[in-house]
């Protein structure tokens, strides 16, 4: 399981003209499900989300995370994270995990942080989404469950 983590003031995912999710200062993630992956990645990165202390303390230093921050999490599904461009020009998309299995590690994934207490917010699984963000910094981090 990978996640891209955006520290962001602000972030919103439209689809089909509407709103599906909006959170003010916070994280973004994207968050992609691949071949084996299972409910402890989900667990370990669901962890790392919300306890990465990436959020600046009053001497300006990353020392807080999002749950200290009270920040919000709006959370994108991104199969194309599992993306291998090493041949030729079109991405293959082998390792990514069966869509019925992504959807149900997503959701679960979006339940452990909601068991969090913080307000979370998600896109459409499987729909063509357009998401917007003010990205904070920037900051920007890659997570891999695997790694």
């Amino acid at each position: 399981m990978r996640t891209v983590l955006q520290r962001v003031k602000e972030a919103s995912v439209v689809v089909e003209g509407k709103t599906t999710g909006k959170i003010g200062p916070g994280l973004l993630v994207f968050l992609g499900v691949g071949k084996g992956d299972e409910k402890r990645d989900a667990e370990y990165l669901s962890g790392k989300v919300l306890n990465l202390r990436i959020f600046a303390d009053e001497a300006g230093r990353m020392n807080r995370s999002v749950l200290d921050e009270k920040g919000g999490l709006l959370v994108v599904s991104q199969f194309t994270l599992y993306g291998d461009c090493r041949k030729g020009r079109r991405p293959g998309f082998d390792q990514a995990a069966d869509p019925a299995l992504a959807r149900q590690l997503y959701n679960y994934f979006v339940d452990l942080l909601r068991g969090a207490g913080l307000a979370v917010e998600t896109g459409i699984f499987q729909a063509d989404m357009q998401v917007s963000l003010i990205n904070d910094g920037p900051v920007t981090l890659l997570c891999d469950s695997r790694e």
